[in-house]
């Protein structure tokens, strides 16, 4: 806390050196725990179940989050409507519900809340600039309103899109974060990590770097090529990172939605709390001081990347009251074999097996190369036709 009671605002903590940590990926682990529909991921749950919303902000924040995102991820009416969707709620409602909970949450301790937008069905089906702009411009009244601390532009895949983004959350005088959903390859028109990162803090954001699509490992790799790019144009920024909870080393530039296990078998890829003990101190070590988790990535997931860096906070987490140290809970086991685990060695060297005999340690990604422009890809209000369907089946890989 700041003097006088007063939380300290993103800035202040980052530019002091503060760790911050972020919190974890809501919307598949709502869809996990039947609050959300896996395709839309759209965030009704925060009007139509405030509790379950509230209970994961409240594992999140007890795990050692420092920021609660309000859960408004695709949140805009365009998406909302987007192919058959049926709403019971607005966008403005949800958004409403969804700052209301994480601001009651965050008070619970000394978090802070980021109000989020995320890319447009609208760009990509090649609406214009001041179309797109506005969509953004509905969502931050909302935030305004609500008096969130500040504002995140996430999930962008292409760089033009997150520009007119922070554009537009830089007229409410909040601090702005934008994250990019890419890898060493770039935005999916090419344009290199670093050029994006020069881009988007020339367009006025204070905070950058990637989420999503990618593992921790390529995450840190992409946002140390921004942190490069941005150096050589002699701009300077903060930095953040919040990857998968998943191993993606076979990811294209799409990342793992061209996986063919996406979205619905993929838990033999998901992280443990060593890896990401691993991840959170490469991170640190990168330089990146904001670091988080997307989708996949659970409190368990959050309490480990704040027990790695405990020492750099100055304190642990609640929730590490009912988790030993490197597994040092374990020493109070009946099993003596199991006793015989309690130890940093023993956990750190482990290479899981996945019980799978038959499943090969790669997978090969779709790689059908649509993206914005493309007729495919063109959205629309009316469902899915089975026709429509029928010709997407026709290019899919079964599996026998």
């Amino acid at each position: 806390m700041a003097p006088g009671g007063a939380k300290k605002n993103i800035l202040e903590r980052l530019d002091a050196g503060e760790v911050v940590l972020g919190d974890g990926g809501y919307v598949f682990e709502l869809e996990k725990r039947g609050y959300v529909k896996a395709g839309p991921w759209t965030p009704e749950a925060a009007s139509e179940h405030p509790e379950a919303v509230r209970q994961l902000h409240r594992e999140f924040l007890r795990a050692g989050a420092d920021i609660l995102q309000t859960f408004t991820f695709y949140a805009s009416d365009d998406k909302l409507e987007n192919r058959g969707n049926v709403q019971s709620f607005t966008g403005k409602q949800i958004n409403e519900a969804a700052c209301d909970l994480a601001r009651e949450v965050a008070d619970e301790g000394d978090a802070l809340v980021a109000g989020g937008v995320s890319q447009t069905p609208s760009y990509l089906s090649c609406k214009s600039e001041a179309e797109v702009k506005a969509i953004f411009m509905k969502q931050i009244e909302v935030y305004v309103q609500r008096k969130v601390d500040f504002l995140i532009a996430e999930y962008f895949e292409h760089v033009e899109e997150a520009e007119w983004a922070v554009q537009v959350l830089k007229t409410t005088g909040k601090p702005v974060a934008v994250t990019l959903c890419i890898g060493p390859e770039g935005d999916l028109n090419g344009v290199s990590p670093g050029d994006c990162a020069v881009r988007l803090v020339q367009a006025g954001a204070d905070i950058v770097g990637v989420n999503c699509h990618f593992d921790p490992v390529t995450a840190v790799k992409t946002v140390k090529m921004m942190m490069e790019g941005v150096g050589k144009a002699g701009l300077k920024a903060h930095y953040m990172v919040q990857p998968l909870a998943y191993h993606t080393p076979d990811c294209n530039c799409q990342g793992f939605i061209d996986l063919p296990e996406f979205p619905f078998a993929l838990e033999p890829r998901v992280l443990t709390r060593w890896d990401m003990q691993k991840y959170a101190r490469d991170a640190y070590d990168s330089g990146i001081r904001y670091i988080g988790g997307c989708c996949g990535f659970q409190p368990y997931h959050t309490r480990a990347l704040a027990e790695e860096l405990a020492a750099e906070r100055g304190f642990l987490p609640a929730a590490s009251e009912k988790h030993g140290s490197w597994g040092s809970g374990l020493e109070m086991h009946t099993k003596p074999w199991v006793r015989a685990r309690a130890r940093r060695d023993y956990w750190e060297k482990l290479p899981p097996a996945s019980g799978r005999p038959h499943c090969a340690s790669m997978s090969t990604p779709a790689g059908w190369g649509v993206t914005k422009g493309d007729a495919q890809l063109m959205q629309k209000k009316e469902s899915t036709t089975q026709d429509e369907l029928k010709v997407l089946f026709g290019k899919t890989k079964c599996f026998s």
